[in-house]
């Protein structure tokens, strides 16, 4: 055919037909890695973990399909749906009986997780990441390689995403509820694991809190400490306090309540190396006034640390990406986190490696 050129391709020396294919195969995983997550939400809006929690012992095919709210159409449809997330860990096969030969699915670890009831439930975090405010940003993720702006999801939403959530009530609670849902897990183990962290204190305060998950735990567990949330106005208007719990309003940049210890999870990995300092800054002179000496509790991510495993790895590069594309922060190692501390004029700093794949750290002036 005129006008068309036909190209041809031959294997390059060293290589073989398998590892051409085994590379192809590769590529297909990283293309098509999305259908995982999307697999996964679609199965938490259908409300799949529930209906087989609720169920009260393995459920068939059959059994799930006349429970789910969906078009009788789309019925021979949902042991494909099931078949994934099998394959990804969420759901486990299981035989009802040796004459029934139907295959029944029951919970895995991961999906009780995501059960609604369950107090330490993702399911928050999980519908903030995939929604497409969130999913967008990496669309643009080029256009930021090749411009001026802090981030993708300021190229693609023309602000930053705190900026953002000051306007838009609905992302701003969906995302202050993620932020929570991941507190009560880590609260639950850092109460029951790390107690002796808040002996002696008499105040604490949260900075960025949120909804005050965090600080609630301890108001609760510590009912001698006071307690403080502090965070963006928007983001703590309404909130009650109780007897030792308060909500403050204010700008954790410019200024941080004294208490005898300054808390942030999660917080400085949102923020660049300068930005850092100046929050640490503001956290010494908190726990410094009127020749105080307090501490600063970090809660983060400890890139490269010793319980690291190929999965692993791929979970703290997954959310160092995250950083980049939403906020401009980054995930650090502990040679990283010692400069940021030395940086803001500390003096040591001490490492609890009990929180999986983050941190806990107590940083002293």
């Amino acid at each position: 055919m005129s006008g068309i050129r036909q190209l041809s391709f031959k294997l390059v020396p060293g290589e073989n037909a398998t590892e051409l294919l085994d590379a192809q195969a590769h590529i297909w995983n990283h293309i098509f890695n999305f259908v995982n997550s999307m697999s996964l939400k679609c199965a938490i809006e259908l409300g799949i973990p529930d209906i087989i929690h609720n169920h009260g012992k393995p459920m068939t095919l059959s059994e799930l399909i006349t429970a789910l709210p969906i078009h009788p159409t789309k019925s021979p449809h949902v042991y494909r749906l099931m078949r994934i997330l099998i394959h990804s860990g969420f759901f486990a096969p299981k035989n009802t009986s040796e004459n029934d030969q139907e295959e029944a699915y029951v919970l895995t670890e991961p999906s009780r997780l995501l059960l609604k009831n369950n107090p330490l439930s993702m399911t928050p975090f999980l519908l903030a990441m995939v929604d497409p405010m969130l999913t967008t940003p990496w669309n643009y993720l080029t256009t930021w390689f090749q411009n001026e702006d802090l981030t993708p999801f300021g190229t693609a939403h023309g602000k930053t995403i705190w900026d953002y959530g000051g306007h838009e009530l609905k992302f701003a609670n969906f995302f202050s509820e993620a932020m929570a849902s991941d507190a009560r897990l880590v609260m639950n183990v850092v109460v029951d694991k790390c107690k002796g962290v808040f002996d002696g204190l008499g105040s604490f305060v949260d900075i960025g809190g949120g909804t005050g998950t965090v600080a609630k735990a301890i108001a609760d567990t510590f009912p001698d400490i006071e307690c403080t949330v502090l965070d963006l106005p928007h983001v703590v208007a309404g909130f009650q306090g109780s007897k030792n719990l308060k909500y403050v309003g204010g700008d954790m940049f410019e200024a941080i309540p004294p208490a005898d210890a300054v808390f942030m999870k999660w917080i400085l990995h949102d923020w660049n190396e300068e930005e850092c300092v100046k929050l640490l800054k503001r956290c010494k002179e908190a726990i410094t006034i009127n020749d105080k000496k307090g501490k600063v509790i970090i809660i983060d991510f400890m890139v490269e640390n010793q319980k690291e495993n190929e999965k692993s790895t791929e979970t703290q590069l997954f959310f160092d990406m995250v950083m980049m594309v939403l906020v401009k922060g980054k995930e650090r190692t502990e040679k990283e986190w010692a400069k940021l501390f030395l940086d803001a004029g500390f003096s040591d700093y001490k490492i609890t490696p009990i929180l999986g794949l983050r941190a806990l750290i107590e940083v002293y002036p």
